[in-house]
């Protein structure tokens, strides 16, 4: 695997994060919990109007986009393992930027993940 493809490879797995991560702020802000309590309706509209909605949706549309392109360079079964390296960058979002806590169990089982992906990586 040529440095470019791991580096796209990287790169929108990242972008996958940074989604999630913008798509958390947005259902944290008050009014889209207040229209999360009041129905599936109010929710949708409420979305429909959250800047951070529409900035996570966005980022994973370009990730998307670029993920097809890996895919056109790549076989799946070596792209595919790479996404669990999400859960890495989603945990240290998580921890440094929400503080949230994490558990023993869930760092040993993300670097067992970061592991499978050196693996995986080390054999294309």
């Amino acid at each position: 695997m040529s440095i470019l493809v791991l580096g796209l490879i990287l790169l929108t797995v990242f972008a996958s994060a940074c989604a999630q991560l913008v798509l958390k702020l947005g259902v944290a802000d008050e009014k889209m919990q207040a229209a999360m309590q009041s129905g599936l309706v109010e929710s949708v509209l409420a979305a429909a109007i959250s800047p951070f909605i529409w900035l996570g949706l966005i980022i994973y549309a370009l990730s998307v986009a670029l993920w097809l392109w890996v895919l056109s360079k790549v076989d799946l079964s070596v792209a595919y393992p790479f996404v669990g390296l999400g859960f890495v960058v989603t945990m240290l979002f998580g921890v440094l930027l929400l503080n949230e806590n994490v558990t023993m169990m869930r760092v040993v089982g993300t670097l067992l993940i970061v592991g499978g992906c050196v693996l995986v990586g080390r054999s294309a």
